[in-house]
């Protein structure tokens, strides 16, 4: 059953939950380190010749079963099949020609390092990419087929690492860490900078959890648009260092997990958690039963093909009850809720479905 809980925000515990110091165009915290909604601009302009500026669904389906208004924002029709794109993207292009020229070294359970080897692509220069050793086959066909030169580690935090510093000793190329990198979090809070362009009132947007990339750029780009939205977390239970981290105050570390969502097994670093700490409301824990039965749902419903990991975004909305459990302040239209939704990717094996 999926868990709606608020944090206990040590130093600053209220009733109410987090207070946040909202991100806009002129202002910034030094949680965000040299992230300002200037450099959210300058990476969209950077990126948009390169990729797709997703589609956003709707589905009458889902606002029957959750009393809202959902809106989706589907880079699973990114290319490399998710939003990994773009900071991949915004990283790789704001190398020097000298610093391209090593090439580049990542880490990744799949789609990051598919990501990176098309970014390199486009500049030319090689990709290294350390992968677990359990990394679903069709992310390593996709990234293989990019041109990446993969080297295979335990599935473990540690293993990816210790060989990724070794690949980068070795050949002396460029790390581009899949989350714990300003270029990259700018880059993936382009997502949300559209999601807002195109659906201005929102009222709070949801987004998976792993190392924290996608949902700090999330933070960046929903609030750069709106201030007031609310950012909620989403994340596997069998994998809940974030939530366990924004609840104690301490950035806590997760060493493996077997959730279905492999794209969400990484741990915060210290740079994400900051962003996090600030912005987001609360973290939604959703079991295995509840992915599976998520992922199936949009399959069947909305006719798209979205990874265990996407459907994690979703799950906590589609508990009975759930909307009303947010809390949401009353819209002064009356109207129903308006929930935005990231579908964060598509690269899901056909063969080893789980329903």
């Amino acid at each position: 059953m999926c868990k709606l809980r608020r944090f206990r925000h040590i130093g600053r515990a209220t009733t109410a939950g987090f207070r946040h110091k909202p991100m806009s165009a002129t202002t910034s915290t030094s949680a965000y380190t040299h992230l300002t909604w200037q450099a959210v601009l300058d990476a969209h302009a950077r990126i948009a010749p390169r990729i797709h500026r997703t589609p956003v669904l709707t589905s009458a389906s889902f606002d029957a079963m959750t009393g809202a208004r959902l809106f989706f924002k589907c880079e699973n029709l990114q290319k490399t099949g998710s939003f990994k794109i773009r900071g991949a993207s915004n990283a790789i292009l704001s190398l020097s020609e000298e610093e391209a020229a090593r090439g580049i070294v990542t880490q990744s359970s799949g789609n990051h390092g598919a990501a990176v080897a098309c970014a390199a692509g486009w500049r030319g220069v090689p990709a290294f990419i350390v992968m677990p050793e359990n990394a679903p086959r069709v992310k390593v066909r996709a990234i293989e087929a990019y041109g990446g030169k993969i080297t295979f580690c335990e599935p473990k935090v540690s293993s990816r690492n210790e060989v990724c510093a070794r690949i980068q000793s070795e050949t002396g190329a460029v790390l581009v860490h899949p989350f714990d990198n300003d270029q990259i979090i700018a880059g993936q809070a382009t997502a949300a900078k559209e999601l807002l362009e195109e659906i201005p009132d929102l009222d709070a947007v949801f987004a998976p959890v792993s190392g924290g990339g996608l949902l700090s750029g999330t933070c960046l780009g929903a609030k750069g648009m709106r201030p007031a939205v609310l950012i909620f977390g989403c994340e596997p239970e069998r994998a809940d260092d974030a939530y366990r981290s924004l609840s104690s105050g301490t950035l806590q570390s997760l060493e493996s997990s077997d959730t279905i969502a492999d794209g969400l097994r990484a741990s915060l670093a210290p740079r994400t958690f900051a962003i996090l700490r600030d912005s987001v409301e609360r973290i939604l824990l959703a079991s295995e039963e509840e992915i599976i039965a998520a992922m199936r749902t949009v399959w069947e419903r909305m006719k798209i093909i979205i990874e265990p990991s996407s459907a994690v975004a979703v799950a906590p909305v589609l508990r009975s009850d759930a909307v009303a459990n947010l809390e949401l302040h009353a819209r002064a239209d009356g109207a129903l809720p308006k929930l935005g939704v990231i579908f964060s990717g598509g690269n899901v094996d056909l063969s080893a479905l789980p329903f």
